[in-house]
């Protein structure tokens, strides 16, 4: 009769061991390139409408009723917030942290203030006689991810 325990697995057990590994493994994979393809998407919309602005800002202005000023400051959000999700990601530790978190709530004033002054009042995307710009199905869904990144950071 043996008095300790010994630590030798038998080879089922080894089997469902290693295939735990592994599907964490795989799982962790999958988390990880879901995470930048969610980022890839945020930031490619982002740096579009940036780039955008930045080349019409006075028009863009006065076709919103802005100052120049507040249209350059909203362009400046989308570019940096879109750029700075993907540098964040790239970014090892608190600093990566850090920088996610302030792209996620960049973008979290002008998608409030998107819906609030152009789409307001219709929720499908499609355009109207009453929205010409369309509702604001897509820029609900921007402003919670941007909300989720500015609250998760790199823990998403």
């Amino acid at each position: 009769m043996s008095v300790g325990r010994t630590s030798e697995r038998s080879p089922a057990m080894t089997d469902n061991v290693t295939a735990t590994a592994s599907a964490n493994e795989s799982g962790a994979v999958l988390a990880a390139a879901a995470d930048w393809a969610l980022r890839a998407a945020f930031a490619g919309v982002f740096v579009f409408h940036g780039v955008s602005k930045f080349m019409n800002l006075e028009g863009g202005a006065q076709m919103m009723g802005q100052p120049v000023l507040i249209w350059a400051l909203v362009a400046f959000a989308e570019l940096a917030g879109g750029v700075g999700l993907l540098a964040g990601r790239a970014i090892p530790g608190s600093i990566g942290d850090a920088v996610t978190r302030l792209s996620g709530a960049a973008v979290v004033p002008v998608m409030l203030g998107a819906i609030a002054m152009v789409h307001w009042g219709r929720w499908n995307f499609a355009p109207s006689e009453s929205h010409p710009m369309g509702g604001m199905e897509f820029q609900v869904v921007l402003l919670a991810i941007g909300l989720f990144y500015a609250l998760r950071g790199n823990r998403a």
